[in-house]
């Protein structure tokens, strides 16, 4: 038998703290200058809207799909709908209609939640036959407050007005399986894949940022990421649950978030590598300083941040604790957490062993199990294997055909992670990269992320991609592809070197990977300037498959050394 309903964990619960904490003071701000919601205000939203959905039909393990750009009332929706049982299914905002669509194909939603820059989605679907699923539209947001006219559809904010008084107070329901949550996939390899996730597992990891990075009561946090990545979804948990104020942004941009930081305050957000970058570029083409001293805690996420960004970073936010974490959607984010600019916290930069290579991402929280797997016929002495995960953090599995399906992703409860790694005698995680992209030449396994990194610590490379490119010999042969900073200069190899001022080249980029020793199998055979941007995931993460497509179809393989 299942345990009672009050001794099961509700993300819901973390009401009755924004209560406590902030009742009569502000727990959501659509900033800079925007919409303010007190405490109260804010848990009388989210209940209400629970009692309305279900009074038109919403019922435990229902999936609602959501597209929406980042707003206090989406907030709001999250834990309406999970309260009422049923389970949020967020899509990106990113996508074409079409991939929206698979999506929706996919979760087979009974309700569609959209705001008004998504209209056109909302009529798309209701005017096709292959979403029979769907009984309820809604648009998010007030369309009076807006300017929206969408008439052929209610409102949200009707709804909350609607059920506003209502005498019976609802108790939190959850869907069978404890499913919160469908979250997808970046899809780096192939369409973005639905992983169900569990309440106990937002909790969970909830509790783990406030241990590690010390989300408190006193907290206002900017809402840098979307709502329809994991990244953003785990943070905005755990300030909900820390009690913290939230400071909401339609999407990213530097000037948005720079006028926000002043105008409310913030004292925490999250980053990817790509918004860190234009946090620190906006202030110096603007030419603005002191302003982020109210900044305390940074967590980033999504790649690694290179030295100079850090120590940018610290000398532009010169109170706040810098983390970094590791993590993947199906394990409902971060699995590791390292400090980055915090001498007692740091990990050791010389490491016995720290010769097998890879990227140190710190140690697992304190809810994570991670072991190595190691292959049984391999007679290698490397510690080196596939990065394993078991806990309460872990997904239901994958949602498919209206049902979760664990079948093929958890064995013995243990997750795996996709990534090759090791773990070192301090217990720290050194992650060498995803095995799908793994490249295998002369009998080597090479680790394009391992290569990256190296290459990325040249002062004129602003960019680089690794793949592996068929070689008779070999198998596959490394080559990277180079995008430059502004002001260096790409010498080929028919181009005599001048001796002077900034250039790179494949010779320079060579020895520069031998000067960091480099083990010899991986330094790339052959170097190439790529001009154009990098094909991306909407997460910021290199589509390595249509990359080499594209490296492959625009170069010649010989080696230019």
């Amino acid at each position: 038998m299942p345990p009672p309903r009050h001794c099961q964990g509700h993300i819901s619960q973390c009401l009755g703290r924004i209560l406590a904490c902030r009742g009569d003071d502000t727990v959501a701000a659509a900033g800079p200058g925007g919409r303010r919601l007190s405490g109260a205000e804010f848990v009388d939203g989210v209940r209400s809207l629970a009692a309305g959905l279900v009074d038109r039909g919403l019922r435990p393990g229902h999936v609602v799909a959501a597209v929406a750009l980042n707003s206090v009332e989406y907030v709001q929706l999250f834990l309406a709908v999970t309260y009422a049982g049923a389970i949020i299914a967020p899509l990106n905002y990113r996508w074409s209609f079409e991939e929206a669509a698979h999506a929706v194909e996919l979760v087979q939603p009974s309700a569609f939640v959209f705001d008004g820059a998504f209209r056109s989605w909302a009529l798309r679907l209701t005017e096709s036959d292959r979403f029979p699923s769907i009984d309820l539209y809604l648009l998010l947001g007030d369309p009076c407050r807006t300017g929206h006219a969408v008439a052929e559809f209610e409102s949200v904010a009707h709804i909350k007005r609607s059920m506003r008084g209502a005498t019976v107070m609802m108790e939190p329901m959850s869907a069978p399986g404890d499913v919160a949550l469908i979250c997808f996939t970046s899809g780096t390899t192939g369409r973005p894949k639905g992983v169900a996730i569990s309440h106990t597992s937002l909790i969970i990891q909830s509790l783990a940022k406030i241990a590690i990075v010390g989300y408190g009561e006193n907290d206002v946090y900017l809402h840098t990421a979307p709502l329809c990545h994991i990244g953003g979804i785990s943070s905005c948990m755990a300030i909900l649950m820390a009690g913290g104020c939230h400071v909401l942004i339609p999407k990213f941009d530097a000037k948005s978030a720079f006028d926000a930081i002043q105008e409310q305050g913030v004292t925490s957000f999250i980053t990817v590598p790509a918004i860190m970058a234009d946090l620190l570029s906006y202030p110096r083409k603007e030419m603005i300083s002191d302003w982020g001293k109210t900044v305390t805690k940074i967590l980033n996420g999504g790649g690694g941040l290179s030295l100079d960004q850090i120590n940018e970073a610290s000398q532009l936010f010169p109170h706040a604790a810098i983390f970094s974490a590791y993590g993947m959607t199906e394990a409902c984010s971060s699995l590791t957490f390292m400090a980055l600019n915090i001498p007692k916290l740091q990990e050791p930069k010389n490491q016995p062993g720290s010769h097998y290579g890879g990227v140190c991402v710190g140690k697992p929280a304190p809810h994570v199990e991670i072991r190595i797997g190691m292959d049984d016929n391999s007679t290698s002495s490397s510690p080196t294997g596939n990065i394993l995960t078991r806990g309460l953090h872990t997904m239901v599995g994958y949602w498919a055909n209206n049902k979760v399906d664990s079948s093929d992703c958890v064995r013995n409860g243990w997750l795996d992670t996709g990534d090759t790694g090791w773990m070192d005698k301090a217990g720290n995680l050194w992650l060498m990269g995803r095995q799908k992209g793994r490249i295998k030449t002369g009998g080597e396994n090479v680790y394009p992320e391992e290569v990256e990194l190296v290459l990325s610590q040249h002062p004129g490379v602003a960019g680089v991609v690794v793949v592996g490119a068929p070689d008779s010999r070999l198998g596959e042969k490394v080559i990277a592809c180079v995008s430059i900073k502004d002001g260096w200069k790409w010498v080929d190899a028919r181009t005599k070197h001048q001796g002077k001022g900034k250039e790179v080249s494949p010779q320079i980029l060579h020895e520069h990977c031998r000067t960091k020793k480099l083990s010899r199998f991986k330094v790339p055979r052959s170097y190439h300037q790529w001009r154009q941007p990098f094909p991306v995931t909407t997460t910021g993460k290199i589509k390595r498959e249509e990359l080499k497509r594209e490296i492959l179809a625009a170069i010649q393989l010989p080696s230019n050394l």
